[in-house]
């Protein structure tokens, strides 16, 4: 397990215990937030590991001044007691569908599990504010148990958000194809004391309807958004087009 939001996140301690009732856990999370962060990896300087215990809960983790990424290899490198055999990322304060996954390093971290060879699981709520993660976190476990018990591809990832609100406002639950986010970004200038500019990227949330299929469509209707993801970004269908371009030197 570990998420983007940090180990003192609700969100990671009520999965952990979810988790923790279908089988053996090992936490290892970033100590501080990586929102947007990526798939990041650390190689210019040592990762330092401290191990802990999990904020309202019994579980021991360890906590890595790495990304989501990192604390993911990690863990298959040899800081986890035993090889992993999934990887369960979330959950997320906040929505992750999608081309908000190439910038999620909750996705990301399920993504490092994939490219570690065993399947992954990433888990978000669909709200920024009003945070309620005991179904998200159950709806996860059970998913997390049917994975382990009927197997999946280990080039595939499961992206699951969920709607705000409790089990008795969600409809149910769709499978989907990600579906395409449009963002509100602004450029915020400012000075500093000294005079000089500086910048933040700001907005208001990403918003996008969606088609129906897709994530945002689901989410938005109330379902809980299954979306199977691969790594293989291949345009397969352009290949022959822009073979036939005559590239060669």
């Amino acid at each position: 397990m570990t998420n983007d939001d940090g180990v003192d996140s609700p969100g990671l301690s009520a999965l952990a215990r979810a988790l923790k009732r279908i089988d053996d856990v090992c936490v290892i999370a970033p100590n501080r937030n990586w929102t947007a962060a990526g798939h990041t990896k650390t190689l210019d300087r040592p990762l330092r590991v401290t191990e802990i215990t999990l904020p309202g809960s019994r579980q021991t983790a360890f906590s890595s001044d790495g990304s989501p990424s990192d604390c993911v290899a990690l863990g298959f490198l040899g800081l986890a007691p035993e090889r992993p055999r999934l990887v369960v990322s979330g959950i997320n304060t906040g929505p992750n569908m999608g081309s908000d996954i190439t910038y999620s390093g909750t996705v990301s971290a399920a993504m490092e599990g994939v490219v570690s060879g065993v399947p992954a699981i990433a888990v978000s709520l669909g709200d920024y504010l009003d945070w309620d993660f005991s179904y998200a976190a159950a709806f996860s476990a059970r998913l997390a148990q049917r994975v382990l018990r009927e197997g999946l591809e280990s080039d595939v990832l499961l992206n699951v958000n969920v709607p705000r609100g409790r089990r008795s406002d969600i409809h149910g639950v769709r499978v989907t194809r990600l579906g395409r986010r449009e963002y509100n970004d602004q450029l915020i200038r400012r000075k500093d004391p000294f005079g000089r500019d500086y910048f933040w990227i700001g907005g208001s949330p990403p918003g996008g309807a969606g088609e129906p299929g897709t994530d945002l469509h689901a989410v938005a209707a109330g379902y809980v958004s299954v979306t199977p993801v691969q790594l293989d970004l291949t345009n397969h269908a352009l290949i022959d087009q822009i073979a036939g371009w005559n590239l060669h030197a």
